[in-house]
């Protein structure tokens, strides 16, 4: 007989996936949906990481089981990623480890640290998995409005200090998934001083370390000495490399902290299939021209969505990090909120975006775009949402 599952049961409904079915339930009546919601990269991965997976795949001493820590010459290239990108000496063999995307290792390194009770902070909105994972792990997710960004940190702070237990975790991410918040390193420095100050642990999540634009760099919590003794951070391939599918991603920082999602990871995994990784020191270490390709095409489809609906009086701030547009509902729809204002893009304007409130309670009154078609396929969902606008 079924039961119910009480760590399942206190996940809330995943708002996202209300628009996701109208948005097949569209596509099965032959409607031309143009799907801005689901952020999947949709950029071919570079010829030459692909040369060497088939290369690596034909080899048959890499069918077997891998190690869950990752080859150490992947997690050599890793170390010298962050000593090229922001200066940092890392110890591949303490300090980085693969993993099977940045999600999965977030999510497990939480599973490894959270037990029933323990209070984790994590900025609201968020990546869904920041909250699911905590909530999951039995702990008690406190939820502190990202906004206005310049005091983010005083009410963290006022929030750690009002909590109990105290907080055992601080998840964060900069560039911000879904707001595209950006940051500099005396942020990132302020953030690890609050960590220190209420003894919390310090997780980053550093998905769009290079989708970065008009000359903003995001900074590596790592660039700050002290971070060495509390943090841990998650970066991926997904999108710099265009290789979402492949599912590789590294963690990296605290030795201890390593040690602990390293430990979680022996007892699910065998690590990701070996030609996998042996293509990502490729895609490390090899040529970087396909990275600035890829990033100035996201820039041309973030110009072309939000030069576009400047046109129809939507005004949107450009991101100068993700491959997210973060807008505010218009203020002649304000009163529908996120989701029913979402579903009317769908239903009359043919364009899937994702509800803010499906990101946190403080996401209500905004949807996110995904930069997941190319310009013209914009410039097309642009002109649908203008006759919207347009007729009301």
């Amino acid at each position: 007989m079924p039961r119910s599952s009480e760590k399942l049961d206190r996940l809330p409904p995943y708002v996202l996936s209300v628009v996701n079915e109208l948005k097949l339930e569209a596509r099965r009546r032959g409607e031309d949906v143009i799907d801005l919601g689901f952020g999947n990269p949709n950029h071919a991965t570079p010829p030459h990481i692909v040369a060497k997976l088939v290369e690596a795949a034909q080899d048959s001493r890499n069918h077997h089981y891998s190690a869950s820590r990752g080859l150490p010459n992947l997690r050599r290239a890793m170390g010298r990623w962050y000593r090229r990108r922001y200066g940092v000496e890392l110890d591949h063999d303490s300090e980085v480890l693969a993993t099977i995307g940045a999600k999965e290792g977030l999510s497990h390194f939480v599973m490894g640290m959270i037990s029933r009770g323990d209070t984790v902070l994590c900025p609201d909105p968020a990546y869904p998995i920041h909250g699911f994972s905590v909530v999951i792990a039995g702990g008690d997710l406190q939820r502190v409005p990202i906004d206005p960004l310049d005091s983010l940190i005083d009410r963290l702070a006022e929030t750690a200090k009002r909590a109990w237990p105290r907080p055992k975790l601080l998840i964060a991410s900069f560039p911000h998934n879904p707001t595209t918040a950006v940051v500099d390193l005396d942020f990132m420095s302020r953030l690890v001083d609050l960590c220190r100050e209420y003894e919390m642990l310090l997780v980053h999540d550093l998905a769009y370390a290079e989708i970065c634009f008009d000359g903003y760099e995001p900074p590596s919590v790592l660039q700050v000495p002290a971070a060495r003794e509390l943090a841990i951070e998650f970066t991926s391939l997904s999108k710099s490399h265009a290789m979402a599918g492949w599912r590789i991603g590294f963690a990296a920082g605290n030795a201890e902290l390593i040690n602990t999602l390293a430990r979680v990871k022996s007892y699910l995994d065998y690590g990701v299939f070996q030609p996998i990784q042996i293509a990502a020191i490729i895609a490390l270490d090899g040529p970087q021209e396909c990275v600035h390709e890829i990033v100035d095409d996201y820039r041309q489809r973030r110009d072309a969505l939000v030069d576009g609906l400047a046109q129809a009086d939507w005004k949107i701030d450009k991101p100068l990090g993700t491959m997210f547009v973060w807008a505010p509902v218009p203020e002649a729809f304000a009163e529908m909120g996120s989701l029913e204002f979402s579903k009317m893009l769908l239903e009359r304007a043919d364009v899937a975006v994702s509800p803010g409130i499906g990101f946190g309670p403080s996401g209500e009154g905004f949807v996110r775009f995904a930069l997941v078609e190319n310009p013209h396929r914009i410039r097309q969902a642009v002109r649908n949402i203008k006759r919207l606008l347009r007729d009301g």
